[in-house]
């Protein structure tokens, strides 16, 4: 597998146990998530000099073999964005904005689906297979598409119905679940193993991780190769959170920095197992999401354990925000710094305020904002409170109307 030289499977109890053989770990992991160690060193860090290939810019910190890459479409390299108006309006002067619209499917997920079906492509597998609220089925969807593999989708059946016309529109193989996500999540999985699809699963194949990781290591050369003081992430099933601790925990094992950042997780109100979770030092109880932020929207964490693990390793936080914050979240990144993001995208930058309140944040402080996913996928909720306005083709009208804006 690449350059891996061991692998580790956290269980659900919190117990870890190590394996030299990353193959048995990956048989070994069932219940548990495994993460991937390599021969860390200075000699794994990138050129300084871009070599324009995004994501594969750290192929020495994934678990590939050399050799020409085969998935077709560009991934990573998205831009760190210090928008000068949302720093006067919220008072944070050295505020940023890691902008993962900017991919394939505009969404973070795209990094995943291109590890795992690079991976797919150079064993020959024909057909993979995933479970998703909305964004991973439309990014593996649209990846699969590119790559000529078959994509067998497995979503609720309240998905938007705009994502699921995206993922149909390219050719997916979609099964709506009628007892939601969870259930979609454990059909998903006894199917792969039923049929032998490839699984792409966020939480169970551990490609999803080292795939997301590597935003870590963008936003520390984006920062001059410094690590920020804090970053806020959206949490769902949880590797996103847990993807962006290993990747600055593997800078800090190659000698690139000597620190952690604190990790603010963000939930939604109505859906916050994680937060019940951590405030009550028990294990995450399943809940009932309610919420429109369908990309966090997770009753039942797959990747609680490491969640928690990670989230106590960066010494931060955990903040939950409601459906109308989320909203006027998009609406202030869409005014402020030309960034259409959808609720679960906007919900870590929603965060900052309740964030500030709770001391997990200084504002003083160097703060990435993980922006995970584009608005334009579910335009009904990119709702502005300013509205048009019908003039006759003549100046005077302009100059009117201008007058009452």
């Amino acid at each position: 597998m690449g350059k891996v030289t061991s692998a580790t499977v956290l269980q659900e109890n919190g117990a870890v146990e190590r394996y030299d053989d990353p193959a048995q770990a990956l048989s070994a992991g069932a219940e548990g998530r495994v993460e991937f160690c390599y021969p860390y060193g200075p000699d794994l860090m990138p050129p300084e000099a871009p070599t324009g290939d995004g994501m594969w810019r750290y192929r020495a910190l994934l678990p590939i073999e050399g050799g020409d890459f085969l998935y077709p479409l560009a991934i990573g390299g998205t831009p760190l964005l210090a928008p000068p108006r949302l720093r006067e309006a919220t008072g944070l002067p050295r505020l940023w904005l890691k902008d993962e619209t900017r991919t394939p499917t505009g969404s973070n997920k795209d990094r995943a689906t291109a590890l795992v079906l690079e991976n797919a492509l150079r064993k020959g597998v024909r057909t993979v297979s995933c479970a998703s609220t909305g964004n991973v089925a439309v990014s593996l969807a649209v990846g699969a598409a590119a790559a000529g593999v078959k994509a067998i989708i497995f979503v609720p059946a309240e998905v938007s119905e705009a994502k699921l016309k995206l993922m149909l529109l390219v050719g997916g193989t979609v099964l709506k679940v009628r007892e939601g996500y969870e259930a979609a999540f454990e059909l998903s999985r006894r199917a792969a193993r039923a049929f032998g699809w490839y699984d792409r699963n966020t939480g169970v194949n551990p490609l999803t991780l080292e795939a997301k990781k590597t935003v870590a290591f963008e936003i520390w050369e984006q920062l001059g190769r410094e690590v920020p003081d804090v970053v806020v992430i959206p949490v769902g099933d949880g590797p996103t959170l847990s993807a962006m601790v290993k990747g600055f925990r593997e800078l800090m094992a190659c000698g690139a920095t000597d620190r952690l950042p604190r990790i603010v997780g963000v939930q939604a109100e109505g859906c916050q197992p994680l937060i019940k979770a951590w405030e009550n030092a028990q294990s995450v109880q399943p809940v009932h999401p309610e919420t429109i932020a369908d990309g966090i929207a997770v009753g039942a964490p797959i990747s609680a354990a490491l969640v928690l693990r990670d989230m106590c390793e960066s010494g931060g936080g955990f903040v939950a925000v409601s459906d109308e914050a989320m909203l006027e979240a998009i609406r202030t990144l869409g005014a402020t710094s030309g960034l259409l993001a959808e609720p679960a995208g906007a919900a870590a930058f929603a965060g900052l305020e309740p964030a500030l309140e709770a001391g997990l944040i200084g504002r003083d402080e160097t703060i990435v904002v993980h922006v995970t996913g584009t608005g334009l996928k579910n335009p009904r909720y990119l709702q502005p409170k300013s509205r048009s306005t019908e003039v006759s083709a003549a100046l005077e009208e302009v100059e009117r109307a201008l007058k009452m804006t």
